[in-house]
């Protein structure tokens, strides 16, 4: 019996070694293609365990995750203008139809991205050449990615290949143009800020001058109103007077007279120089009557 071991684990092994090759498993990242002789014979596009026959078919793998294709260098496309714009970009992509993916580039990534590179560069000068520098960098950029997205994916669909999306990250005048381009924006940004300084410090003249006028008119008007009211004062006070002196003529004389002799003697240092018997001084040469 002890002369049987050696050999069955002999066999065992090789039974191990043939299981082990008529087995295969796809990731739930993965498709797979299986080949006899060379021949296609099964594509797997689930994940799972599966079978093949040892030695006479073989399975190859191919990722069905999106995919990044992203240029090395921008690439240099003309504008309607005949300017010259350096465009950055990336493009999204997977695999959607293995077996025509294998027949069409053999399965190598590196040729199917030549070939979407392609697609898309020769879109790209094709709307470029329709548009001004502004429309590629901002005025109908998403517009030309999403023109982009559809004729790069209906060329990839030829070789089992879905585009997802295309995106350019950057659009930039190259060195030479950039610096004729700067000035120019320059020049035209000074242009208009001088242009906005003339017509401030005109509107500034013109608001000054409307200020100045008002003052005038305010001012004119205040006093017209001024001289109004004193003038209305005065007439008021005239017809106080007037009705006083009709009243009692000796006592508005003698109030009046009062009145001059404190705007006369207000100061101490005040000199008037009159007779004794003078008119001004009829008041006080009676003041002793009225006591009597």
């Amino acid at each position: 019996m002890k002369n049987y071991t050696p050999m069955l684990l002999v066999v065992l092994i090789i039974l191990f070694l043939v299981a082990s090759s008529s087995l295969y498993i796809v990731d739930q990242r993965q498709q797979a293609i299986l080949f006899q002789l060379g021949e296609v014979v099964d594509v797997k596009t689930s994940p799972g365990l599966y079978f093949k026959i040892p030695l006479a078919q073989n399975v190859r793998y191919f990722d069905s995750r999106i995919l990044t294709l992203d240029t090395a260098e921008p690439e240099r496309f003309i504008t309607s203008e005949k300017k010259n714009v350096l465009v950055d970009l990336f493009v999204k992509w997977r695999i959607v139809d293995v077996k025509q993916y294998y027949v069409s580039v053999r399965g190598d990534e590196m040729l199917a991205q030549t070939r979407l590179s392609q697609t898309v560069n020769s879109s790209l000068r094709d709307e470029f050449g329709n548009r001004t520098v502004h429309d590629v960098v901002s005025g109908e950029r998403d517009k030309i990615m999403e023109i982009m997205r559809q004729k790069a994916d209906a060329d990839a669909r030829k070789i089992g290949v879905e585009v997802v999306d295309v995106r350019l990250k950057r659009v930039d005048l190259p060195q030479e143009v950039s610096e004729s381009v700067y000035r120019r924006m320059e020049a035209e940004r000074k242009r208009v800020a001088n242009e906005l300084r003339s017509t401030g410090a005109a509107e500034s003249e013109k608001i000054r001058a409307d200020a100045d006028r008002q003052r005038e008119v305010i001012l004119a008007e205040a006093y017209r109103k001024a001289q109004e009211i004193k003038g209305e004062g005065d007439a008021k006070a005239a017809s106080i007077y007037a009705s006083a002196y009709e009243s009692n003529p000796e006592f508005y004389s003698f109030y009046r007279s009062l009145d001059a002799y404190t705007e006369i003697l207000k100061n101490k240092s005040d000199i008037m120089v009159l007779e004794p018997t003078s008119e001004f001084f009829k008041y006080m040469r009676n003041s002793g009557r009225g006591g009597k």
